[in-house]
């Protein structure tokens, strides 16, 4: 066993051992060892591609278990697991456990991390336990727990090294989201919007877990890290008090705006890219103005934190659009010129694609054709309102008013998209999205913030679109035109994380359990097979023994399967999720599995 691990972590640890800026170095070549998956998302663009053609579209149909694992918790299973070498690295939602498991050992587990953690952090967290992942540097991985502890873990034993407190429970703050190393850093955003958080992006120092900066989403400038004259939004300098003028009095201390999604990084820009959630409270009324900077694409330097530029999407949100979700890095001629992209698909049904060096807006258009709270975004440079969506006023809630019950919205809060990453895959040069195909009934009502109690004022049902049954469907994207390729239907919403793969396949999970591999090209499903629960893990693959194998997290839960996770019947709890997905029960139940497929030998 110790020559195993002594081999594993040799070349690693030599090349972290020589400091900060070469443990950057390693983790960059570590990433692109496609035999390995040492990052969440699989590499630094948020891509979730991977260079291995083992498993092609000729043979992925011949795919078979190669073996299973239990994580022992029964809550929703986000993320997906890293593997370093020989070794895996398998996380669960609350109360957060890491295996570490030699692979070369018939998958004996080497170390358990279990934290002790108080319950009292479980009501507090909005939409299920899940946690979206760990991540690796500096010869430790990093856990982000739910009662925001962010512990590094040696790599090789499973010691605590260091922890540090990312924020307070007692508040609503909690921790949900997968940290990112990026030099001698690591970032981790925040839970809460619904607790009505001040939220934030904090670095770490790697060695010792001191804070090193930390960018509200909301507040004055020395707090949200912007300089009102370099920090631009579409080109134009923010202005001083950019997020100030936009609250009413001290809103903003209250004002969400969290950070619980993923994080991507450009080496070369040294810049950083994420989301910030919605604006507290749900009830648009509470809080007039554009709640800046909730809603928004925040590029960031990754040393000082200080915003280069920011777009907000979604203005003075009505409909709960978390601007949370991934930011994908790609490189691709636009009009014959090579072009530094950020493709973002958000909640708010559209899919925005953005030259991440500037923050210019390129294409902003719908990736569900049944949005409909937006006729789109005004694109003319020149207009007062350039970058901002047109409001259908039928479908505003904030015309509705309060304690009006405003119908047929498209999407629902849990957006067209949620936290379920997509991939993209610079063969088809093609964004493949998992998406929820949903619309709600939105009822605005007045509340009051307390402390560490739910400030939402809004109550919700969901339902797939008029006349239609199906709650998903899993999309091929062209970002340059802003089209849908190909469209396949699913039963209910895509929950689960995408991978493209150089062999010409696509994989992706189902609520009911479904692992899934269809043809890049054209969207043609090539291979299912039923897990022991619903999947809202993200798919994985790696090299191991000369072998590619493919891992997925089951177990069933998140937002849309809330009310399996925690049992809950009234169909308009779990913020309207549990009557809208009332029939997944019929198809799958709790428990949490890793399932590993490979071609037969």
């Amino acid at each position: 066993m110790r020559k195993v691990l002594l081999a594993t972590f040799l070349g690693s640890a030599a090349a972290l051992a020589v400091g900060s800026a070469s443990a950057n170095d390693a983790l960059m070549k570590m990433s692109q060892n496609p035999k390995d998956w040492v990052m969440p998302a699989g590499d630094y663009a948020n891509t979730r591609y991977s260079k291995l053609n083992q498993i092609n579209a000729q043979n992925v149909g011949k795919l078979q278990v190669a073996w299973t694992f239990s994580t022992g918790v029964l809550r929703g299973h986000e993320g997906g697991p890293l593997i370093i070498g020989n070794i895996m690295y398998v996380h669960t939602p609350f109360p957060n456990k890491v295996y570490a498991i030699d692979l070369s050992q018939e998958n004996k587990i080497i170390w358990k991390y279990e934290p002790k953690q108080d319950p009292n952090v479980i009501p507090v967290m909005c939409c299920d336990t899940v946690n979206r992942g760990v991540a690796y540097g500096d010869g430790k991985i990093f856990l982000h727990q739910a009662d925001t502890t962010l512990v590094a873990l040696d790599a090789k034993t499973g010691q605590v090294a260091w922890s540090v407190k990312n924020g307070d429970p007692a508040k609503g703050e909690t921790g949900t989201s997968a940290p990112l190393v990026v030099k001698d850093k690591v970032m981790v955003g925040i839970s809460g919007g619904e607790f009505g958080v001040q939220a934030h992006m904090t670095a770490y120092d790697i060695k010792t877990g001191k804070q090193v900066w930390r960018g509200y989403s909301g507040g004055p400038d020395d707090q949200i890290l912007v300089d009102p004259e370099k920090t631009t939004a579409l080109g134009k300098p923010v202005g001083k008090d950019s997020s100030l003028k936009t609250w009413q009095g001290d809103q903003w201390k209250i004002g969400g705006g969290a950070t619980w999604g993923w994080i991507s990084y450009d080496p070369e820009l040294n810049l950083i890219y994420y989301g910030s959630g919605n604006p507290s409270t749900w009830n648009p009324k509470q809080r007039p103005g554009d709640n800046k900077w909730s809603m928004t694409i925040w590029a960031r330097n990754a040393d000082t934190g200080l915003a280069k530029w920011v777009y907000q999407m979604t203005p003075h949100d009505e409909w709960d659009y978390d601007g949370v979700n991934e930011m994908i890095l790609s490189d691709q001629p636009v009009n014959g010129q090579p072009r530094k992209l950020l493709t973002h698909f958000d909640r708010n049904g559209l899919a925005y694609t953005m030259d991440r060096v500037t923050g210019e807006l390129l294409v902003a258009e719908k990736y569900d054709p049944k949005v409909n709270w937006t006729s789109g975004v005004d694109m003319d440079k020149n207009s007062p309102t350039y970058g901002r969506p047109k409001v259908v006023s039928q479908f505003s809630t904030e015309a509705g008013g309060e304690d009006k019950n405003t119908k047929g919205i498209c999407p629902a809060a849990l957006g067209t998209k949620d936290q379920q990453p997509a991939a993209y895959s610079p063969d088809t040069q093609l964004f493949y999205v998992p998406t929820n195909h949903v619309c709600m009934d939105y009822e605005p009502f007045k509340v009051s913030y307390t402390a560490g109690q739910p400030y939402v004022g809004a109550t919700l049902s969901m339902y797939p679109p008029a006349g239609e049954s199906h709650m998903g469907n899993f999309i091929a994207w062209d970002n340059k035109t802003g089209k849908i390729v190909w469209s396949n239907k699913e039963q209910f919403s895509v929950w689960s994380g995408a991978l493209a793969t150089a062999g010409g396949v696509v994989f992706y999970g189902t609520l009911e359990g479904y692992l899934k591999a269809v043809d890049a090209k054209t969207g043609k499903e090539l291979y299912k097979f039923k897990t022991p629960s619903g999947i809202i893990g993200n798919v994985t693959t790696y090299e191991n023994g000369g072998k590619q194998y493919i891992a997925v997290l089951s177990g069933v839960g998140g937002w849309a399967g809330i009310g399996l996770a925690a049992g809950l019947t009234d169909p308009t709890a779990g913020l309207g999720a549990v009557g809208g997905y009332a029939a997944l029960s019929n198809y799958t139940a709790l428990g949490g599995t890793l399932t590993v497929f490979s071609l037969p030998n």
